[in-house]
């Protein structure tokens, strides 16, 4: 028996990386019984029949799940946005940080395209990066034209299990591709619609890049709170975290309630007003959604 990580799954078979040594399995009966569905990124016990095919006898146990794309035990999520072409969305990252947060997944934004600045453009992404790695977020510049930032990413990757999510047009491709030009994915044109770029993958498949296994799917498609409490929120916003130790009541929700120290540090700048704004919209947002029952 060996130890192995499924890196693919496709038309019942699971393809488990061992060793450096890639076997094609099946699963065996017992998990249609538990109603156990093996993902890519889970790790297994497998029995070996042969140099290159085996059986997967047990599903470790997870660290996490995505459903979306279905992927398990995902350590990090490299969050691409460019800084132009699409424009760069403060709102639509801080989606993707409490999402990635909410899914105990290390978040590492990555800043595209930055070789296509100007004067203007430049001061205000460097506020951006200035405010997102105060907060203490990991914050990388990157340009797949002159290759900046490409070997800072590169170490991030290795050794470890990533997925790449970002809006459609954003480079996602032409940085994996800078990485391992081998892997010639394809790259989309910029679509309207978030996440419905002309992405060619219909699978989810783990590939090596950079000594690290990296998922290539659209990443994240579905991007609701559907699985998050809006007491939970606050506690995906790492500055609201450290500051809210200082409110008043417990379990303060920094909206309307008396001494909140969030509100204040907010009003004395030390958190930017914009992650404010967006933490309110989500909070109505979640407001409005149906009941669960």
């Amino acid at each position: 028996m060996a130890e192995g990580q499924i890196i693919k799954a496709l038309s019942g078979f699971y393809y488990v990386l061992s060793e450096g040594r890639v076997f094609q399995c099946r699963g065996r009966g017992v998990f249609r019984k538990k109603k156990v569905t093996p993902l890519v990124g889970d790790r297994v016990v497998f029995q070996a029949t042969s140099e290159t095919e085996g059986y997967i006898l047990e599903v470790c146990e997870r660290q996490n799940e995505l459903v979306r794309p279905p992927i398990a035990n995902v350590e990090q999520a490299i969050l691409v946005f460019s800084a132009v072409s699409p424009d760069f969305s403060a709102k639509l990252l801080d989606r993707f940080l409490v999402l990635v947060e909410s899914k105990d997944i290390t978040p590492i934004i990555v800043i595209s395209k930055i070789d296509l600045l100007d004067g203007e453009s430049k001061e205000e992404i460097a506020r951006y990066v200035h405010d997102y790695r105060r907060i203490g977020y990991d914050v990388i510049e990157t340009s797949a034209v002159t290759k900046g930032g490409l070997d800072e990413l590169a170490l991030r990757l290795r050794g470890r299990v990533s997925v790449v999510a970002g809006q459609s047009g954003v480079g996602k491709s032409s940085l994996l591709n800078a990485l391992r030009p081998d892997l010639r994915l394809k790259t989309g044109d910029i679509s309207t619609h978030l996440g419905r770029g002309r992405h060619t993958t219909r699978h989810v498949e783990l590939l090596e890049v950079a000594g690290g296994l990296v998922a290539d799917t659209p990443g994240f498609s579905a991007l609701e709170f559907d699985h998050i409490e809006l007491d939970e929120l606050p506690h995906y916003f790492p500055e609201f975290r450290m500051y809210g130790e200082g409110c008043k009541f417990r379990g303060c929700l920094h909206i309307a309630e008396p001494k909140c120290a969030v509100r204040e540090a907010v009003e004395a700048g030390e958190i930017p007003l914009y992650r404010y704004d967006h933490y309110l919209s989500f909070v109505a947002e979640m407001k409005e959604r149906k009941p669960r029952y």
